[in-house]
């Protein structure tokens, strides 16, 4: 992970008629637009402006309504969370600049993945190991984690001092530990005015992916996330990892699409699966 990274930066847009969210993430070459309202149309042609150089990819979370109409003025459609908007779903939208960007070349070898992974039928876990949640403290013992397992990663992660800030800014890790050392640790970056949280951050050492590991963290997470109100998750995990994916779908978290060249993250450019789960009893 020592490539060069600016953090993304958020800022909120206005027309007359409407208004939006708009993260900027020149690392990932993307804007994502998380959050809208009003006129559509108007609203699209100020995010077509910008969609400038430098950026490759236009993501918007839309709701279900302005299916049809993101569609019309030339949007596609390549998958949805669930839950998202405190309790109703969002369908991601999306734009490209390059041809690079839209192809891939490893979506067969993913669907084959993604079967597996559909088809696994649910494995038991060993006892639950001694886990903990993540403090400040922590900080540069997960970025070692995270600079060892991960060459490249769409945030920082390898910085003590980003991990310290999103730990300050709703987001709770839990990690497990052995002979005093961080081997795995995942995180929950909760967004408290819709009620949800992305189940991100996902590591584990080659050596220590046994036993259901990650598993036993996403519990624990799940568990902490409807203590502070959280009630609905999703994550996006990469499409060649049949580990991570399996993880999701053997927790009851439903597929929803997957994006195409979605961010830099392990080695390069990689496709990214959608789960997505409500967290409330009974739910489907």
């Amino acid at each position: 992970m020592n490539q060069e990274r600016s953090e993304a930066v958020s800022r909120v847009y206005k027309g007359c008629d409407y208004s939006f969210s708009c993260t900027h993430d020149l690392f990932n070459e993307r804007i994502r637009i998380d959050e809208y309202s009003g006129n559509v149309k108007a609203m699209t042609n100020h995010i077509h402006s910008l969609f400038t150089e430098g950026y490759t990819k236009c993501i918007i979370k839309a709701k279900e309504g302005d299916i049809r109409k993101l569609l019309s003025l030339g949007l596609s459609y390549e998958g949805m969370i669930r839950h998202y908007f405190s309790g109703v779903d969002a369908h991601m939208m999306t734009k490209y600049r390059d041809n690079w960007r839209r192809n891939s070349q490893t979506w067969k070898d993913e669907d084959v993945i993604l079967e597996g992974v559909l088809t696994k039928t649910p494995s038991e876990i060993s006892g639950k190991p001694l886990m903990r949640p993540g403090r400040e403290s922590d900080a540069p013992a997960l970025a070692e984690l995270y600079k060892e397992v991960f060459a490249v990663y769409p945030t920082p992660m390898d910085e003590p001092a980003y991990i310290r800030k999103v730990m300050k800014d709703n987001t709770i890790f839990h990690v497990l530990e052995e002979n005093g050392r961080i081997i795995s640790a995942a995180s929950a970056e909760m967004n408290r005015k819709f009620k949800n949280a992305e189940i991100t951050d996902c590591a584990t050492l080659p050596k220590f992916r046994k036993g259901g590991t990650m598993r036993h963290l996403i519990i624990e997470l799940e568990k902490k996330l409807l203590e502070e109100d959280i009630y609905y998750a999703y994550s996006i995990a990469r499409s060649l990892s049949f580990g991570m994916n399996a993880v999701f779908q053997q927790l009851n978290y439903e597929y929803g699409g997957r994006l195409i060249n979605n961010v830099k993250i392990y080695q390069d450019w990689e496709n990214m699966n959608l789960w997505s789960k409500s967290l409330t009893c009974g739910a489907e």
